[in-house]
């Protein structure tokens, strides 16, 4: 099998919020951490820099959309922006709301927890997650 079949990116298991002909941003499932996002790019590209500059540029214009409209509707403490890939080669921007009370602040997310977020607290966030996928696609709309 080739990567591109084996690629959990690639064959995405969530509907996007935005999708267009170069990339896509979906919420994440991550329960303790509403508003959680990914911006992927739709081709099968391991690194930035295998993008023309007019789409790295595209491409990370998007990011920053997604973290404005975190900024505005979730109004997070702070915001983790990241591309790893190690695990899964396709590139992809994590852009992750960060809170003082959340599960690993001021950790990075892939770090031990050291502590366990108020559900009250998780419930407010989550039900903001409607919002925010206007506020993104609202935005996203903007610069297509």
């Amino acid at each position: 099998m080739s990567a591109v079949n084996t690629c959990e990116l690639c064959q995405l298991a969530v509907e996007p919020i935005w999708h267009d002909d170069k990339l896509s941003v979906i919420l994440v499932d991550d329960a303790a951490y509403p508003g959680f996002c990914r911006v992927i790019w739709n081709d099968h590209v391991k690194e930035m820099t295998d993008l023309a500059p007019g789409d790295r540029a595209l491409f990370m214009d998007a990011v920053w959309h997604v973290e404005l409209a975190q900024r505005d509707v979730l109004k997070p403490a702070k915001i983790n922006v990241a591309s790893l890939g190690n695990m899964t080669p396709h590139l992809h921007w994590h852009v992750i709301p960060r809170y003082a009370d959340d599960a690993h602040f001021p950790n990075p997310v892939w770090t031990v927890a050291v502590r366990a977020t108020d559900e009250a607290t998780l419930a407010e966030r989550r039900a903001l997650l409607p919002k925010l996928a206007g506020d993104i696609v609202r935005r996203m709309e903007k610069t297509a």
